[in-house]
């Protein structure tokens, strides 16, 4: 009989010369490479450098990091939409970790008389484009903003569509076209035309317009929204890379399987000023549905010169809604320089915008939508205050997913299943149990942010105004946002 002592020792002497070998060779192949400086002066130990980057980000978010310091988005800001969206208490106790003394920081008026719950109302429905043949009236503030079909998973899509009908919410497509997965929820859908044209585009990538009718031809989709520009990448078109080009999102873009799809900078058909009425126009003439673009903004002359138009046109040409996207980013994949350096964020560009549309008479004609970073209440109530008719969050929705910040969404390798295609990491999200989640997490954002429009003393959220809001200047004080952005009175 073979000594088992002996056996064992054979395998373990077998694995140390298998890793004495594998060693070696790698010795001499980083010894003699000349791309690396680190590996070529640092042989073998030098490769630890790259494993302990990659792992860097992971472990400053659960080990090193303070509840607050993250970025894009600290430890409490997912917390509270993790207990959210699990339908869990989200109350504290000993006061406050929020440091409320920087600059910037918001916060809220309370009143010595607020709301009493006799005193509740249901938020106010507001109708979008007025003037087309199925204009769209909506109730709710917050809703899904878009995440493309392709940047996003499969089961990740179907728990956010089922999810958003359950809340009565509506969910944007994003400009990766219309799916059936879209469809199968029964929710209200706003189908997003990027500079690409996916799903509604002919084989020379331009406009179809047969395609856009047939997507119009789905009750469920209400309304169509003209991406010029996203936060993650005002000036560049969307980057979908290879790997993410599956045969079914292929058919659903109208794009070759397999390669990297990549929309260009802007629409062709967009050279002007009365180019951008001339393509809401037709798009709205075509699909007889709400019609309006989401932009970022890096400048305000141009939204002056729109509003001159409008009115010497008639206010039934102008865009049914404006979507004002913030620079700082967003769920696409987007160079560095763009998402850092372009663009200007929410906090400056939305007020100046309601301003705008005010100044000119246009602020009931035109709803104005506010995206960018407002996933708590706190962002969300910010934004009704400055005169955002309604609020979109993407990334707010995929923490409800399951989304642990994990800054993979364009590497085809999110552990989460929410941004990949990969089967096995798929299999970690179940559509049924996410789609809760997402139910959850709108109900708490609805029912947090009246408790804010009570404590402010007024009946709904919608009745929130800039006296409402206040916040924190250079000298430590706070100033009412009325103060800091007056109210403008049409011209």
């Amino acid at each position: 009989m073979i000594n088992l002592l002996d056996i064992m020792v054979q395998v373990f002497l077998f694995l140390l010369g298998t890793i004495a070998l594998v060693v070696v060779v790698l010795y001499v192949i980083d010894r003699t490479q000349t791309k690396h400086a680190i590996r070529r002066n640092y042989p073998v130990i030098g490769r630890f450098r790259y494993l302990f980057e990659s792992l860097g980000e992971f472990f400053r978010q659960y080990f090193f990091a303070m509840d607050r310091e993250e970025l894009p988005f600290n430890r409490a800001e997912r917390t509270w939409v993790y207990r959210a969206a699990k339908n869990n208490d989200n109350t504290t106790a000993f006061g406050s970790t929020r440091d409320l003394r920087p600059v910037g920081t918001v916060m809220f008026a309370n009143t010595m008389f607020p709301t009493l719950e006799e005193e509740n109302r249901e938020i106010t429905p507001l109708i979008i484009g007025p003037h087309t043949d199925h204009p769209f009236l909506h109730r709710y503030i917050f809703n899904v903003s878009g995440m493309s079909f392709g940047a996003v998973s499969v089961p990740a899509l179907k728990a956010l569509t089922q999810g958003a009908k359950r809340a009565g919410i509506w969910l944007n497509t994003g400009e990766g076209g219309l799916s059936e997965h879209h469809l199968n929820a029964g929710g209200d859908i706003v189908f997003q035309i990027g500079t690409a044209k996916y799903g509604v585009r002919d084989d020379a990538g331009l406009l179809s317009e047969e395609r856009l009718r047939e997507v119009a031809s789905h009750e469920q989709v209400r309304m169509f929204e003209i991406k010029i520009s996203q936060g993650a990448k005002p000036g560049k078109g969307g980057i979908l890379p290879a790997a993410k080009v599956t045969k079914e999102i292929a058919a659903v873009r109208k794009i070759p399987v397999g390669q990297a799809s990549m929309s260009p900078n802007r629409h062709i058909e967009i050279n002007s000023v009365p180019d951008i009425l001339d393509f809401v126009n037709r798009i709205r003439e075509i699909t007889k549905k709400p019609t309006g673009f989401k932009t970022v903004m890096g400048s305000f002359g141009w939204l002056e010169e729109l509003c001159e138009l409008i009115n010497v046109r008639g206010s039934e040409c102008a865009p049914d809604f404006i979507t004002v996207d913030s620079a700082d980013g967003g769920t696409g994949a987007a160079p560095m320089s763009l998402i850092d350096n372009v663009g200007i964020p929410i906090r400056e560009s939305l007020p100046k915008v309601v301003d705008t549309l005010s100044r000119f008479g246009l602020r009931d004609r035109i709803r104005v939508i506010a995206s960018g970073k407002m996933i708590t209440p706190t962002g969300v109530a910010w934004a009704v205050c400055a005169g955002a008719n309604f609020v979109v969050s993407a990334r707010g929705f995929m923490f409800a997913l399951g989304c642990i910040q994990a800054l993979q969404c364009n590497k085809n390798t999110c552990p989460t299943g929410i941004t990949t295609h990969n089967k096995s990491l798929q299999r970690g999200l179940d559509p049924t149990d996410k789609a809760e989640r997402v139910y959850q997490y709108a109900m708490g954002i609805r029912k947090e942010l009246a408790t804010i429009a009570h404590s402010c003393g007024v009946s709904e959220p919608r009745a929130l105004r800039r006296e409402h809001c206040r916040i924190v200047q250079a000298d430590g004080a706070s100033m009412p946002l009325d103060e800091l952005y007056p109210y403008v009175q049409a011209a």
